[in-house]
């Protein structure tokens, strides 16, 4: 034990000596830019203040109350400001402000992309972007790398800078969209405010603050869009088109029971993900079938619980090598099927609303409604889902929740719902029916909304029949809700029978 702690002794003046020519070397081996970029950063990131005021997808003829937040957001080249989408979603008003800078500036969103919580800003007025050095884009840090979290939290004005390290990078879901997206995992403390923030690796950005886990067995657990999917959100951004991120319009399981990779041949050395259902009208639609292994996609090879390597020891869901392709690109994928090994080029799908029941929350946009006989009818969505509050998976209507998973078809792309009855002689009997699935209406099975509306404007006399798959009906005389229409508008200050 003495003999290690002998190694470390040192006379007093010889020590000095030691620690001043340390000194001096870690002042000449530091970095140009440690001083100057952190300086630069700070002019960069500025903090964001939004007006938003969302439908009110409960009562869709009307909106919630206007609320006022405020977020981070960085100066990149072209000036523009990236942000997370979330921070400036159905906003009415925004406003930007620099570090140490009491004026605010009006800004505008210039390109959104719901899906990965990305959204660009731009500001009209030159004065602002002055004594501003654009943020340039680092590359994807390696695991247990330090960080420095840039942004404008609750509880001051001022700018905060935290540190931690990147401590995993996975696909997780995307607290905004609901989506599953490649993410990056920080210990660095992130409080509401600092979402859109700068994630900084030696004078670079390589992430954007997203979400921080609120569940309360976690401290300090936050997570970030890491730079390559904000280099592939920058990428759609410069394109004529906004083609988004692609899809492969299928759903798989992980193959990791011995039995079921016997069940379709699979010998000791192969691994994979087997295809369970195709989404029809897809680009993969006929092409790849159900029962079919996937194998590998573009030479990367797919383990049986679905990660590939995307680095050397890190793995995360195949959906990786996807993600980096654009919507119309080819994508290579080697297949089993039947026991024979096959190699096809497939075309990368765009998500399509009108592949699933139930669409995902949708923003800047207004709900779809039609009021009919005193009651409101409406497609199901999952803003009307979420309405239910943050725990909408426990208190949502549970004919809702089955059908959110399910893919659309030709004969049923929409689900239709009488969300509410507003009371009136023409729909006694039914004043206490909501959140009702709707199946046929006077026998016809409903395609979807604007097959709806069609069969609802059709009727010209007699009595219009709404059902559900049990046989449940609501009949309402169409005479008599035709008549009633103008006094239901008056009584319940609707401004309209129906949406645009």
């Amino acid at each position: 034990m003495n003999r290690y702690f002998s190694v470390f002794q040192e006379s007093g003046s010889r020590f000095c000596l030691r620690v001043m020519l340390l000194i001096f070397c870690l002042i000449s081996v530091t970095p140009a830019y440690s001083a100057d970029t952190n300086s630069a950063v700070r002019d960069a990131v500025v903090k964001i203040y939004v007006s938003s005021t969302p439908p009110d997808y409960f009562t869709p003829w009307s909106f919630l109350n206007t609320a006022q937040g405020s977020g981070s957001g960085s100066v990149l080249s072209g000036k523009q400001i990236i942000t997370n989408a979330h921070v400036v979603a159905d906003a009415r008003y925004i406003q930007v402000q620099k570090n140490g800078d009491p004026r605010k500036f009006r800004a505008f969103v210039s390109y959104i992309s719901h899906e990965v919580d990305l959204a660009l800003l731009t500001v009209e007025d030159e004065l602002f972007f002055e004594n501003i050095k654009p943020i340039r884009l680092g590359k994807l840090p390696e695991t247990l790398e330090e960080v420095s979290v840039y942004g404008y939290p609750f509880g001051g004005q001022a700018l905060s800078i935290t540190r931690g390290i990147l401590s995993r990078l996975e696909h997780q879901f995307y607290a905004h969209s609901g989506e599953y997206f490649f993410a990056g995992q920080i210990d660095a403390a992130i409080n509401p405010g600092n979402s859109g923030g700068a994630v900084m690796v030696k004078g670079r950005l390589v992430g954007v603050v997203m979400q921080a886990n609120s569940n309360g067995r976690a401290e300090n657990l936050g997570y970030m869009v890491p730079v390559n999917v904000v280099e592939h959100f920058l990428e759609n951004a410069r394109s004529a088109i906004a083609r988004g991120f692609p899809i492969l319009a299928l759903r798989t399981q992980d193959m990791e029971s011995p039995s079921l990779r016997a069940r379709y041949g699979m010998t000791d050395d192969q691994s994979g993900a087997l295809v369970v259902r195709v989404v029809e009208g897809s680009t993969v639609g006929g092409v790849i079938h159900p029962g079919d292994i996937l194998l590998a996609i573009d030479g990367h090879v797919i383990a049986n619980d679905k990660t590939v390597e995307f680095r050397k020891g890190e793995r995360t869901s195949y959906k990786y090598f996807i993600d980096l392709h654009h919507p119309g690109e080819l994508i290579r994928l080697d297949l089993l099927r039947q026991g024979r090994r096959l190699q096809l080029d497939v075309i990368a799908d765009v998500d399509r609303p009108e592949y699933t029941l139930v669409p995902r929350e949708q923003f800047d946009q207004l709900p779809r409604y039609v009021i009919y006989g005193g009651v409101v009818f409406v497609p199901l969505t999952m803003n009307l889902i979420q309405r239910w509050g943050s725990d909408w998976r426990n208190n949502a209507p549970l004919g809702f929740l089955a059908v959110r998973e399910e893919f659309a078809t030709d004969d049923r792309k929409e689900v239709i719902v009488a969300l509410k009855v507003l009371a009136s002689q023409v729909n006694v009997g039914y004043h206490d029916w909501r959140n009702w699935i709707v199946d046929t209406v006077n026998g016809v099975k409903i395609r979807d909304f604007d097959h709806f509306l069609e069969l609802i404007q059709s009727t010209e006399n007699g009595y219009m029949v709404f059902s559900d798959d049990e046989g449940y009906q609501m009949v309402i005389n169409h005479e008599l809700a035709k008549h009633t229409e103008g006094d239901i508008l008056h009584d319940y200050r609707v401004p309209s029978l129906g949406s645009d």
